[in-house]
């Protein structure tokens, strides 16, 4: 099977953190032996861009065929097209559902894709359903445990000149995004200092989870949630509110908690787990349910049936 993946979700030297997790399941679509993969990415945004994208895209595979060309990201639908390929699928990533405008230029070009990919049953959820023709999965990129795995607590501290002793805090994305609630985050903390992820480098993820004694996820909402899987990979304990995959993945892990979000009960919680010099969770067999591997076969089995 020959398929192209186009996005302009995807890492750049310029911004090393946009759509990692897009950059991880196309690593693991290559190591299918049965697969020949092409990747066409592009960084501009705007109405402009994405013209340009259709238009480079057009003379860069004019005369080629793809069994399959997969966009990820709604509003990619459209250069997409300027490929030929048997099948045209897409991965809805939130954004492209939740926001207004996304969402309306995303919903105009549904009706031409055989498959649809919202990555988790509650975006499925906001699909609108009389625009869909194609086949609809479910479809996340899921967890690298390559790179997420455990590391010692201190080791990882010593490594980001942080305090071998602790304790630390982790909150996993960008205080600036509202959904994320990171007001939530800092009620709870209290004076335990609260680490953020906030332009970090992908490759050293990893060792801001290992080094917080706890990884708080307190988010309205999340189209997955992948932060939540990535803490399980590296036995880190996460608190979490019951959005995206965080219900089904927590369910059993013990010394992980899923829950709605309420102050005095997280800050109780949080304290148990600060007093702990190096708390841990066996969460990795909880992530592997979800990794980037696994996520890359199912694609490739919606690829299969469809082409």
């Amino acid at each position: 099977m020959r398929a192209l993946i186009f996005t302009n979700l995807y890492p750049s030297a310029r911004d090393p953190v946009r759509g990692s997790f897009v950059r991880d399941q196309v690593e693991a679509l290559r190591r299918i032996p049965e697969l020949e993969l092409e990747l066409f990415t592009f960084g501009s945004l705007g109405a402009g861009g994405y013209l340009a994208a259709g238009r480079d895209a057009h003379r860069r595979y004019r005369g080629a065929r793809f069994d399959v060309v997969h966009a990820h990201f709604g509003l990619n639908i459209w250069p997409s097209l300027a490929v030929r390929a048997d099948v045209h699928g897409v991965t809805l990533h939130g954004t492209d559902l939740v926001h207004p405008r996304s969402r309306a230029i995303t919903s105009a070009g549904l009706p031409f894709m055989k498959l649809v990919g919202p990555v988790s049953a509650s975006l499925e959820g906001l699909l609108p359903r009389r625009g869909v023709r194609g086949r609809v999965e479910v479809l996340p990129c899921g967890v690298d445990l390559h790179r997420f795995r455990r590391i010692e607590r201190r080791e990882a501290r010593k490594t980001l000149g942080l305090d071998e002793s602790g304790p630390y805090l982790l909150f996993p994305a960008n205080p600036a995004r509202p959904e994320k609630r990171y007001d939530r985050a800092q009620e709870v903390a209290g004076e335990a200092p609260l680490l953020v992820l906030d332009g970090v480098d992908p490759s050293q993820v990893p060792l801001w989870v290992n080094a917080a004694n706890a990884v708080l996820v307190p988010s309205e909402r999340e189209s997955f949630g992948l932060a939540v899987l990535e803490a399980l990979a590296c036995d880190v304990p996460v608190l979490a509110t019951p959005v995206g995959v965080a219900p089904e993945v927590l369910s059993g892990v013990e010394g992980a908690y899923c829950r709605e979000f309420d102050a005095p009960g997280w800050r109780e919680l949080v304290t148990g787990l600060i007093g702990q010099e190096d708390p841990r969770v066996e969460g990795r067999p909880a992530a592997a349910r979800y990794s980037a591997e696994r996520m890359a076969d199912r694609v490739y089995a919606a690829w299969e049936s469809l082409v």
